[in-house]
């Protein structure tokens, strides 16, 4: 992060330090920091981190002794665009209740615990890996006025700063609405996006391998349709990461 980075980073966490309590927001019980994303150490306790095995394209987890790489009965037949899937952290507890309270209630202390989990998981292996950028998934500017941010920009924003890839806010665009995914089966979502995204007019993306970054993966339809764009745009490889997994 760059000092001037560091520097509003203290301000801010003076700022909500002087009007907030530092007591943990989800528990309010103990007590948690600005830094910490007023998330105390008895709730970080209870996140289930990813681990294999693993899916090793749509990261979906998976209990018992699997010791070789394996493609889930999900993936199998399923055209999919992106190379591989992660998340951190199964999306449950202590982890969908902040990401809820973020996205929904306009939360946004909560960005530093869950940005957190994404850099801790992610950022050692784009890192280690040949990336050429970092994209959000776009929110329609109609639902981003009405949320006033979009919480994939400003997580995939915190995850570029933490591994010194550049981050690309225009490189998509949503061109239509859609309803939400939340309720709605694995065939529905895939219908709902279908069409919904493209490339704005800008850098062509011929060869590069970028990363797509959003807060939840559960059935892939959303993140799937932006990396089908990206991959008929020209890109070499594209790969997900993601705060939280459905399970």
């Amino acid at each position: 992060m760059s000092a001037a980075g560091k520097i509003l980073n203290l301000w801010t966490n003076a700022f909500l330090a002087f009007f907030y309590p530092e007591v943990c927001q989800l528990c309010r019980n103990q007590r948690a920091s600005p830094a910490q994303g007023y998330v105390c150490t008895e709730c970080r306790s209870r996140v289930q981190f990813i681990r294999p095995p693993f899916c090793g394209r749509c990261g979906l987890p998976f209990e018992g002794d699997i010791s070789t790489p394996f493609e889930c009965a999900n993936c199998r037949g399923l055209d999919l665009a992106f190379t591989s899937a992660r998340s951190a952290a199964v999306a449950r507890g202590p982890v969908l209740e902040a990401i809820h309270r973020y996205k929904y209630h306009r939360a946004l202390w909560f960005e530093t615990f869950l940005a957190g989990l994404l850099i801790q998981e992610a950022g050692p292996e784009l890192r280690a890996g040949s990336w050429d950028g970092i994209v959000p998934v776009p929110l329609h500017p109609g639902r981003e006025r009405e949320r006033e941010f979009n919480q994939a920009a400003r997580l995939a924003g915190r995850l570029a700063a933490a591994t010194g890839l550049p981050v690309r806010n225009r490189l998509l665009k949503r061109r239509r609405p859609t309803r939400t995914q939340t309720l709605l089966t694995r065939e529905q979502r895939a219908a709902n996006v279908d069409d919904a995204f493209a490339l704005r007019n800008g850098p062509l993306v011929e060869g590069q391998r970028l990363v797509l970054v959003d807060d939840v993966f559960t059935t892939g339809a959303t993140t799937n349709a932006c990396a089908r764009v990206l991959q008929v745009g020209g890109a070499g490889a594209v790969c997900v990461w993601t705060v939280a997994r459905g399970v």
